[in-house]
């Protein structure tokens, strides 16, 4: 992707925050009083506008903002696929079937935080046998990520695509005879998004948060041991489905979860590192910058990255309306060029800066600030590291 540039490319994790407008938009077509016709068409205008001040703040590589989802970055795929049953809701509270260890830690704090988060992830059990049916929503998403680069000069494009491990995480199997069955099954549907992305000539990013956040909900009372058993199924089956896709059009996000909570309970990154390299792509984008994480850059010291991968470290956050400085982030992009090379760099953030349509982790202005900050934070390193 950065052949013969002598510097640092610049993205994101690909979901932003929605206008005020467009939000509005979606609410009505939510509720069933917005026109096909009238949605598509105000999804155009938006991934248009999104792309434009991408490209004005500084990003290399843009997204159409993850605009075309209706339901949470992950759960999306489930409306693109058939063997689902009908929604039920998520309690995310304490004492839900949501719990997590940083929950049972900080009771307070969430029982007042998931009041004001409208998330829109729910448990939609498999029933039936999984086949993908979402061709023309992928196809309107790449038609109009790639009408909207064209409008605004951009030459590199990607769009996320949800990872099996993350996809199917809160939905619990009632029709495979067994896990890995399942798994598979799924990614195999996944797969159909995977390659039509990279065959209309953009990158596809696999986001994966659900694959680090689970061993918050597995140990304890599970073991680590229980853990990887978990997660190597996930990672063969991923994999599976990246089978003959070119591994420089494939890009692997993970993070911890986007929401900005107290993340005591993090499996550390050295933990997760044999995992992740397992995947096979060009690129990994990985959560960087945040105060639970930022020191988690020396793992990299031998966690050796392969000489023909890149590493997309956060280096802005997502869960702070605190804009970073430019020479932070250059400082951040130093650090990490000595480590890995400066060719095996690119700037990034930490997490998309909404969840969903309808959940922003930090104000739509600061979002930009931190992007312009990101991009001038990597034409300062890029000055040091290419004298």
């Amino acid at each position: 992707m950065s052949a013969g540039e002598a510097r640092i490319l610049t993205t994101h994790v690909g979901s932003l925050v929605r206008p005020p407008g467009f939000a509005m938009q979606l609410r009505e077509r939510q509720a069933g009083r917005l026109a096909d016709a009238d949605y598509e068409k105000a999804l155009r205008s938006a991934v248009q506008q999104v792309v434009q001040e991408q490209v004005e703040a500084g990003v290399d590589v843009v997204s159409d903002g993850e605009y075309g989802k209706m339901l949470g970055w992950e759960q999306y795929a489930l409306e693109r696929m058939e063997g689902f049953g009908p929604r039920q809701e998520l309690q995310m509270h304490t004492g839900g079937s949501a719990m997590f260890s940083d929950m049972q830690q900080f009771p307070d704090f969430y029982e007042e935080y998931w009041k004001h988060q409208e998330l829109s992830e729910g448990i939609y059990p498999c029933i039936g046998p999984i086949r993908y049916t979402g061709h023309n929503a992928l196809q309107r998403d790449i038609e109009t990520l790639k009408e909207a680069m064209k409008r605004a000069g951009a030459k590199h494009g990607f769009l996320p695509v949800a990872a099996p491990a993350s996809a199917f995480a809160l939905s619990p199997n009632a029709y495979y005879k067994t896990d890995e069955e399942y798994v598979f099954a799924g990614a195999e549907a996944l797969r159909e998004e995977y390659l039509a992305i990279v065959n209309a000539g953009l990158y596809v990013q696999v986001d994966d948060a659900h694959l680090p956040f689970m061993y918050d909900r597995i140990v304890p009372p599970g073991t680590d041991e229980d853990f990887r058993r978990w997660a190597q199924v996930r990672i063969d089956a991923l994999n599976h489905a990246l089978r003959g896709i070119p591994e420089d059009r494939v890009r692997y996000h993970i993070c911890w979860g986007s929401w900005n909570g107290p993340h005591c309970c993090d499996v550390p990154l050295g933990s997760m590192a044999g995992l992740i390299l397992q995947v096979h792509s060009g690129a990994y984008a990985i959560e960087s910058a945040n105060a639970r994480h930022e020191h988690e850059w020396k793992v990299w010291k031998t966690a050796k990255l392969p000489s023909h991968r890149k590493l997309i470290p956060g280096v802005v956050s997502h869960q702070t309306n605190v804009v970073e400085h430019p020479e932070l982030v250059a400082e951040r992009l130093i650090r990490f060029a000595g480590v890995v090379g400066r060719e095996n760099l690119m700037a990034g953030t930490d997490c998309g800066f909404a969840q969903g349509p309808f959940v922003q982790r930090v104000h739509p202005s600061i979002q930009w600030a931190k992007l312009r900050s990101l991009a001038e934070g990597a034409r300062l390193a890029s000055r040091e590291l290419w004298p």
